[in-house]
C-alpha cells in the first residue's frame, strides 16, 4: 500500500505545534520553533527511525485519532508531513504535530518514508 503525502504540512499543523511545544517551553519560544519549521525543507525519515528517535510508544489501533488516521490511508487521502523539533538538551526527538499519523503509518508498514520538516 502506497501512502499519500500533502507537499507540505496544513496551516492548523503550525498552531496544534505552538500548543504542544508550549506544554514544555514558554510560548514565545514555541512560536518561534514554528515559524522555523514553516521556513524548512521536507526530509523524509522511516517511521521506524522517528519512533526511536522520539521514544514514544506506539499508540494502538484503538485510539481514536489513530483511527481516524488509519481510514484516511484506506480511502488514498494526502496525509500531512510530520513536523519535529530536536529537544538537543534532553536529546530526543520532539513530534510537534503529527504522532498519531506516525502511528497510523507505522501499522501499515514501520519501514514507510515519512516527509517531515525538522528543526
Amino acid at each position: 500500500m502506497k501512502i499519500e503525502w500533502l507537499e507540505k504540512p496544513q496551516k492548523h499543523d503550525y498552531g496544534a505545534a505552538v500548543s504542544y511545544l508550549s506544554l514544555t517551553m514558554d510560548v514565545a519560544s514555541a512560536k518561534s520553533v514554528a515559524a522555523k519549521l514553516k521556513d524548512a525543507a521536507i526530509s523524509v525519515f522511516a517511521a521506524k527511525d522517528i519512533f526511536r528517535a522520539s521514544g514514544l510508544a506506539l499508540l494502538g489501533v484503538s485510539n481514536s485519532h489513530v483511527k481516524k488516521d488509519i481510514a484516511a490511508i484506506d480511502a488514498d487521502e494526502k496525509l500531512s508531513p510530520l513536523l519535529l523539533f530536536r529537544d538537543r538538551v534532553a536529546g530526543k526527538l520532539v513530534i510537534a504535530d503529527g504522532y498519531h499519523r506516525l502511528c497510523a503509518v507505522y501499522v501499515f508498514d514501520e519501514d514507510a518514508m515519512i516527509p517531515c520538516k525538522i528543526v
